[in-house]
């Protein structure tokens, strides 16, 4: 049990890595590069939802960061419930 909390939250982690480097990608408008495309195809999904909820202020997205920040409290929360388990 402990094996897979350990893979779902590293997957978490690698996730929010991925995250981080496509915002990047945004900000340097590389996004149209092929690595970008691969990036959006597994991050849009995600975002989608908090761009919706969240609009942009002026010129500037927050909605990534609010992803992130869920993220990491779906991270924290799945450590909290492996000890608990465990």
């Amino acid at each position: 049990m402990s094996l897979l909390f350990n893979i779902l939250t590293s997957i978490l982690v690698y996730y929010s890595y991925v995250l981080i480097i496509y915002i990047f990608l945004s900000w340097f408008n590389a996004r149209q590069t092929s690595i970008g495309h691969v990036l959006g195809r597994i991050c849009e999904p995600y975002l989608e939802p908090f761009r919706r909820i969240i609009p942009p202020i002026g010129m500037i997205d927050i909605s990534p960061i609010v992803a992130l920040f869920v993220l990491r409290l779906a991270g924290l929360g799945l450590g909290q419930l492996s000890s608990w388990i465990i």
